[in-house]
């Protein structure tokens, strides 16, 4: 499957350059040039690689970091900037970043580093699969076998985050934070009724969504027609 990359680098001679070596890698790249619109499409659309420079117009490359982490846990990205102070870099890392190279770079270590990024992050690549439950993420669209599950968008947003961390509990702030994106009005007690509704639309399969008291919620595989708690 081809792989998604999100470039945003307001440098256009940089980023036009970068999008033909990536292209002629096999890869589909979208570029922004500032953060804010690229911090709006990452709340709607699922990339399997984030490019992100720090030096951008509006919200630096930190703001935009920071604002997905918030919501995908998941996603890599690859820091660029012309900033080599050991300070930046372990800020970076410290919100999230999974590498990063300052520029000037040579594309061969650049490409390296993509490809290993992609190569720990395969899931990003493909479908998310828990049992008889699929999720396209590229596709958006869900199944329990072959038969499709009519999700909301939010709904989406809490069975996919459970889907790609079923070997941890999930909080209820997570799950509020994942579901979240740019309404502020979201609170932690709607997950209980997405979750309340995802639990009856997951009836028929076999994985349910378990209550750890005190601490949030996990998949986990049962019976067919066993699937609430």
């Amino acid at each position: 499957m081809t792989a998604r990359v999100m470039l945003v680098e307001d440098d256009s001679v940089l980023a036009g350059a970068l999008t033909s070596v990536l292209q002629d890698a096999g890869m589909d790249v979208q570029v922004f040039a500032q953060g804010e619109p690229a911090s709006e499409r990452l709340q709607k659309e699922s990339y399997d690689l984030l490019l992100l420079d720090i030096g951008l117009p509006d919200i630096d490359g930190f703001e935009l970091l920071s604002r997905l982490r918030a919501h995908n846990t998941s996603m890599p990205v690859l820091m660029l900037t012309a900033r080599d102070a050991i300070s930046d870099r372990v800020h970076g890392f410290d919100l999230g970043a999974d590498d990063y190279v300052v520029k000037p770079f040579a594309v061969d270590e650049l490409m390296a580093r993509v490809r290993s990024l992609l190569r720990r992050h395969p899931a990003r690549s493909g479908k998310l699969t828990h049992g008889s439950i699929t999720m396209d993420v590229a596709a958006k669209r869900a199944f329990n076998g072959e038969q499709p599950l009519d999700l909301s968008v939010r709904e989406w947003s809490v069975l996919e985050h459970l889907m790609k961390h079923t070997d941890r509990v999930i909080s209820k702030q997570e799950l509020t934070e994942a579901i979240r994106g740019t309404d502020a009005n979201i609170s932690p007690n709607a997950v209980e009724v997405y979750i309340s509704r995802l639990r009856g639309k997951l009836e028929e399969a076999d994985v349910r969504i378990r209550t750890i008291h005190g601490f949030g919620y996990m998949l986990e595989s049962v019976q067919p027609g066993n699937a609430r708690q």
